[in-house]
């Protein structure tokens, strides 16, 4: 079992920096309320970062080979 981050979108796209816009595309969040899940990884942190004040972050274990 590996860890993961359930990453959520939890306010506009409306009115933010291009850069913030292209660090949630390349999470994959479009719309808010979206979700997805990610590797829990420094990378993906980063990114996490960068976009804190707009997602909502928990930790999930994932299952292998799933």
């Amino acid at each position: 079992m590996g860890r993961g981050l359930h990453i959520t979108l939890r306010k506009s796209l409306i009115g933010r920096r291009e850069h913030q816009r292209r660090v949630l595309a390349g999470l994959g969040l479009r719309r808010i309320d979206q979700s997805v899940v990610r590797d829990d990884t420094p990378t993906v942190r980063g990114m996490i970062a960068k976009v804190a004040h707009l997602v909502e972050v928990q930790q999930v274990d994932q299952e292998e080979g799933a």
